[in-house]
């Protein structure tokens, strides 16, 4: 009992050092902060403030959309106040009986504020209006209704560039949380499965990725976010993919690889982050978008293929299982590259998994040893 206490808090804290020591997070956030900044730069926000407000948190934005209307209407009717004010309208000024007001039936503050509230907002119940003898409340409501058609629009633009950004799109398209190493078409390969939830196609889709690391060059620098272009491709090609359902993506592990070097027992020893980004434009909307997830060593698993998730009924419709989309089965997998193209036979694993042939519907009969990711 205490022992799995103790490994659930040791796995716990392991998961918040990777989560503090990741450049990209799984779900494509960037952890990194900026310090130092010269005072003089956050005036740079102020004038884009359009994509300042944009990015800015939904409760920000909540607050500022009242916080305008509000505070407009309240600045308004101060001013409304002051008019009927200045012309006697108001009860504690006991105007006549032939008095004529500016704002009928404004003889308050609350009164004053009503009134601006349903100028603005083209409520008009009819009780409050203003007369044609007063040329300052003429003009003051003119500048009303420009002011509050300006800010109706300025919100909500804000609100529908929010809710329309195309990274809320980017949820609905997944990474699996491992990428494993195996044979793949005679090569050895570093595979990783992307699936888009939308039954919407993505675009002229294309993926790619970088492997981030520490290095140090021959003059004695130290590079410490050193980028390293990764590619990435399905068999028919790396660009313009065909996103209708999960695709598995490799790459190829030869002598210009980084991943050369690397074998099943110094992978995890290794330090560096693979960031993986797919690049697509949204079928429904017409909007670019960019996903992104990254890979630590740790999540690599050597020696292991993803099951195959795509097969076909008898009726002869496609069907997508995402049950298997997060599982493996070992395979026969060489010890590193090296031993893969010189090494006959040197390999990992001696159990076989089972190859989706031709989308067709395949029967197991004996079930693989699966690990779940």
């Amino acid at each position: 009992m205490i022992g799995s206490f103790n490994k659930r808090i040791q796995d716990s804290l392991a998961e918040r050092r990777s989560r503090r020591t990741r450049l990209v997070t799984k779900d494509g956030r960037c952890n990194i902060e900026y310090g130092n900044v010269k005072y003089s730069n956050h005036f740079a926000f102020l004038a884009d403030f359009w994509t300042t407000f944009v990015e800015i948190r939904w409760r920000f934005v909540l607050f500022f959309f009242i916080a305008s209307f509000t505070l407009s209407w309240f600045i308004f009717g101060l001013l409304w106040y002051w008019i009927a004010r200045s012309n006697g309208d108001l009860t504690w000024q006991n105007p006549p009986v032939d008095h004529t007001p500016c704002i009928d039936n404004v003889v308050g503050l609350t009164t004053a504020f009503l009134y601006s509230l349903e100028t603005q907002t083209t409520i008009g119940y009819g009780g409050r209006a203003l007369t044609p003898f007063c040329p300052g409340a003429v003009a003051l409501i003119i500048i009303q209704s420009l002011l509050g058609a300006i800010i109706n629009c300025f919100m909500c633009g804000i609100i529908l560039s929010k809710i329309s950004l195309p990274k809320k799109r980017a949820k609905t398209i997944t990474f699996s949380d491992m990428a494993v190493i195996s044979p793949k078409n005679g090569s050895l390969s570093l595979s990783i499965r992307v699936a888009n939830l939308r039954k919407t196609l993505m675009i002229g889709s294309q993926i790619y990725g970088k492997l981030l690391r520490t290095t140090i060059t021959p003059d004695g620098e130290t590079i410490i976010m050193d980028q390293v272009n990764i590619d990435f491709m399905v068999d028919a090609g790396k660009d313009n993919l065909f996103f209708i359902c999960p695709l598995t993506l490799y790459h190829i592990i030869d002598k210009s690889s980084p991943f050369f070097e690397m074998a099943v027992d110094t992978l995890h020893k290794q330090e560096f982050e693979l960031v993986v980004f797919l690049d697509g434009t949204a079928e429904s909307t017409s909007s670019s978008c960019q996903v992104r997830t990254s890979f630590i060593p740790q999540e690599i698993m050597w020696g292991y293929n993803f099951l195959p998730i795509i097969s076909r009924s008898k009726e002869g419709k496609y069907r997508v299982d995402f049950s298997n989309f997060s599982k493996v089965v070992p395979v026969a997998t060489a010890h590193c590259a090296y031993c893969f193209h010189n090494i006959k036979g040197h390999h990992h694993h001696s159990k076989d998994g089972n190859d989706n042939q031709g989308f067709e519907v395949i029967d197991i009969n004996e079930s693989p040893n699966v690990t779940k990711m």
